[in-house]
């Protein structure tokens, strides 16, 4: 329907729909993972706590604007061809009825983050390509970096939103676009040929990588892993996003398995050790690591200064 509430140069061609939980909701904290860091061409957060995003549909682009409604609601507006496909899946893509039966965490620091933070919910948009290329970007580089690349590409290939958008909000590139980018583009923004050739066959085979959104979580993972450059971190930082996946624990992170170590047992542990840990936590791992984070209870010593950021510009 058209909206009447907002202002009316915004409501202009809008489509809107108000989705609500059986139980409490943060529409900040549950989408703010589409975020790729300050300034992201795709995703602005406004002064009055709402959130812009610009995707592609499989009907076409769309620029939606979610704001929480109440304690258990999402109010959504949108423009563009893609409108009506984006609202029609909103509380899919909000996971606003999951279960969480089976998530009853026995360590007290868990279970106090969870009381903490009742309004997460998982994201599952749906939408592979547009979590899988960010996530090749952030592989084993400084997020400040990545973050970096991904705003440089986007500006100059992507294409602008629809709508009466915030300034500068712009659509990532579709498959052929990024398949078409010619290397010294991708070295200009600082990516080197390993990630910037596994950006290039992920694109050449986007139509089967968005059909991974409808199998199970692990048989996604199994096909994603089977294009080469993409493995088990770069996997579950698109699960997390695409797939609504609670236990897409990202394995190899730089500082993840230090931080549940010393936020849960005092002391750092590795991967392996993270993952024997977490594991009676299973289906909901990757649940339980951004409760920790969003409560404040995760805790990581500093030591020294950081790893140099890497400019393979200069090689």
């Amino acid at each position: 329907m058209r909206d009447q509430t907002l202002d009316p140069d915004l409501a202009s061609a809008c489509l809107s729909r108000t989705v609500r939980s059986s139980r409490p909701f943060d529409v900040g904290i549950t989408v703010s993972p589409l975020r790729r860091g300050g300034g992201d061409p795709c995703h602005h957060v406004g002064p009055d706590g709402s959130h812009w995003h610009a995707s592609r549909m499989p009907t076409g682009v769309v620029t939606y604007r979610l704001t929480q409604d109440g304690r258990d609601g999402a109010a959504a507006h949108a423009w563009g061809p893609g409108a009506e496909e984006f609202l029609a899946g909103l509380d899919r893509m909000l996971c606003l009825e999951e279960d969480l039966d089976d998530f009853a965490p026995e360590h007290p620091i868990l279970a106090e983050a969870h009381r903490m933070v009742p309004g997460l919910r998982m994201l599952k948009t749906g939408l592979v390509l547009e979590s899988l290329i960010p996530a090749i970007l952030e592989q084993k580089v400084h997020t400040k970096s990545s973050f970096a690349a991904w705003r440089t590409l986007v500006r100059e290939f992507g294409t602008k939103a629809p709508g009466p958008a915030p300034t500068g909000l712009m659509v990532a590139p579709d498959a052929e676009t990024w398949r078409l980018i010619p290397s010294w583009k991708y070295h200009r923004a600082n990516v080197g040929p390993q990630r910037a050739q596994t950006i290039v066959r992920a694109a050449r085979v986007a139509d089967s990588i968005e059909r991974t959104a409808t199998v199970e979580p692990g048989e996604a993972a199994r096909r994603l892993r089977s294009l080469p450059g993409i493995g088990v971190w770069t996997v579950a930082e698109t699960a997390q996003r695409a797939f609504g996946d609670a236990d897409a624990l990202s394995v190899g992170d730089y500082h993840l398995a230090a931080v549940v170590g010393w936020s849960l047992l005092g002391h750092p542990i590795d991967d392996d050790a993270m993952i024997e840990y977490l594991r009676p936590l299973q289906p909901h791992r990757y649940r339980a690591v951004r409760l920790l984070g969003l409560s404040g209870q995760a805790r990581k010593p500093k030591f020294g200064p950081r790893d140099p950021i890497t400019d393979h510009r200069h090689r």
